[in-house]
């Protein structure tokens, strides 16, 4: 356990960053899979640019690689084209 104020400071900090990170990233897969259960093209080309968006805002934040955004936005791309 943390002895020093510093470090104690530090553990909460990084409680509180995890639980913000986590919130992020899991509302960005529950929409990933939101997008891809929908049937409809116009309503999944209107929605393609918001999951896009999270998926670079976690990028960005190097929450998750950059190739592995890429990736993701790549499949769900194509997925939304080949409908």
């Amino acid at each position: 356990m943390a002895n020093h104020q510093s470090s104690k400071k530090r553990a909460r900090q990084d409680a509180k960053k995890r639980i913000h990170n986590r919130y992020y990233k899991k509302s960005t897969r529950t929409a990933i899979a939101k997008l891809r259960e929908i049937e409809d093209k116009g309503d999944a080309e209107k929605f393609l640019p918001k999951v896009v968006s999270m998926i670079d805002r976690l990028a960005k934040k190097n929450q998750w690689h950059q190739k592995k955004a890429a990736n993701l936005k790549s499949k769900l791309t194509r997925h939304v084209n080949s409908m």
